[in-house]
């Protein structure tokens, strides 16, 4: 069978497919992690307009985000 692709979720140990798996019964499979910095917004149910109307309101909050101090709090 050729290599396919399928796009899927790491979480809490297990995996979780969210494209649709080839039609197998066994295979063996790789895994590679992603660094993703994006964050899929349809799949949220979030659309074009609310996701700008998010980001206008939050925009104030940048600066402070952004301050090297607060590295921490994306450790917790």
């Amino acid at each position: 069978m050729p290599l396919q692709t399928v796009e899927g979720v790491y979480e809490n140990g297990a995996i979780r497919l969210t494209g649709a798996a080839p039609d197998v019964q066994q295979a063996q499979v790789l895994v590679t992690f992603l660094n993703s910095a994006t964050v899929d917004l349809p799949s949220l149910g979030i659309g074009r307009e609310q996701a700008a109307e998010l980001r206008a309101r939050l925009t104030a909050f940048a600066e402070d985000w952004n301050q090297p101090d607060m590295d921490a709090y994306d450790r917790l």
